[in-house]
């Protein structure tokens, strides 16, 4: 299968990842067997969908409890993503949150640990704890979450805030807001996005591409599902450049066979084009949709 690849660059290392991960928000509560979701995460891990993106606020745990049986014996093949609470995120309190994680996860360490959002512990604590995190093989990289630019500068002009792998935001067709200028910045910074919530499941309110009947006449005319289309559109290249993984949940391996197709999907100009017809970005820069 033809994938689109994310370079991920930290310091001297760079690794490249497939543009569609797996999400696992609400996964492991309850709301579908159990059995079902770990067999979807390991489909994921089979069509080489890598990165498994999870947080200790998750189902309070759960959600990393069900990504740890899903890796059991294939850790591996997964590149393991989890997020710290901004008040776990102290110079001390980060470094056992992370490892209550890694017990849950059944792991010794994480690909990628992510402060979920900004918070009123200082960047430089966190990024203090991030440090010895990955001093001690915990982590092997950090990164943030829901930060928009003006945080992210500010994290860039603190010591080891260049080190920052990633930023994960919300993004989705009706949600463009960063295309103003969080998404330029960080593309100059040769940083990559991680898009939650690709599926148009939450932010502005009012738009469901999913139920939006020209957009799923444009869909079926490219033999795509609407939800296809809107994965496909959500990890295309900008200026010849792969720089967002989208992190759809998926909660059983029909579902995961479904988003993979993404991956092998080229929209051309033309389809660009109707689809910024129907959902323009923004022209002057908005608030930060998070959920």
């Amino acid at each position: 299968m033809t994938t689109a690849k994310v370079l991920l660059e930290t310091g001297s290392t760079a690794e490249a990842l497939p543009a569609l991960g797996q999400g696992t928000w609400y996964m492991g509560e309850g709301r579908a067997p159990r059995r079902q979701e770990i067999a979807a995460l390991q489909r994921g891990l089979e069509r080489g969908l890598r990165l498994i993106d999870s947080a200790e606020m998750y189902g309070d745990g759960a959600a990393e409890r069900l990504v740890g049986e899903a890796i059991q014996g294939r850790r591996d093949q997964a590149f393991v993503v989890s997020k710290v609470y901004p008040w776990n995120a102290g110079r001390d309190s980060a470094i056992a949150a992370c490892e209550a994680s890694l017990e849950r996860l059944g792991t010794d360490y994480l690909d990628l640990y992510l402060l979920h959002w900004p918070g009123s512990i200082p960047l430089d604590e966190t990024l203090e704890a991030f440090d010895r995190l990955v001093a001690a093989g915990k982590i092997r990289r950090f990164g943030v979450s829901n930060f928009d630019v003006d945080d992210m500068q500010t994290l860039a002009r603190l010591p080891g805030g260049g080190d920052c792998a990633v930023n994960q935001v919300l993004y989705h067709l009706a949600s463009r807001g960063i295309e103003v200028a969080l998404r330029p910045w960080q593309r100059r910074q040769r940083m990559p996005l991680m898009a939650y919530c690709p599926l148009a499941q939450a932010g502005a309110v009012g738009a469901d591409p999913l139920a939006d009947p020209q957009l799923g006449e444009l869909a079926a005319d490219l033999g795509l599902t609407p939800a296809q289309l809107l994965l496909a559109w959500a990890i295309r290249p900008v200026e010849g450049q792969h720089e967002v993984i989208a992190i759809p949940k998926a909660a059983s391996p029909e579902h995961v066979d479904d988003n993979a197709r993404a991956l092998e999907v080229t929209l051309d100009e033309a389809t660009l084009a109707r689809l910024d017809a129907l959902y323009p970005a923004p022209q002057r820069k908005v608030p930060l949709d998070i959920v």
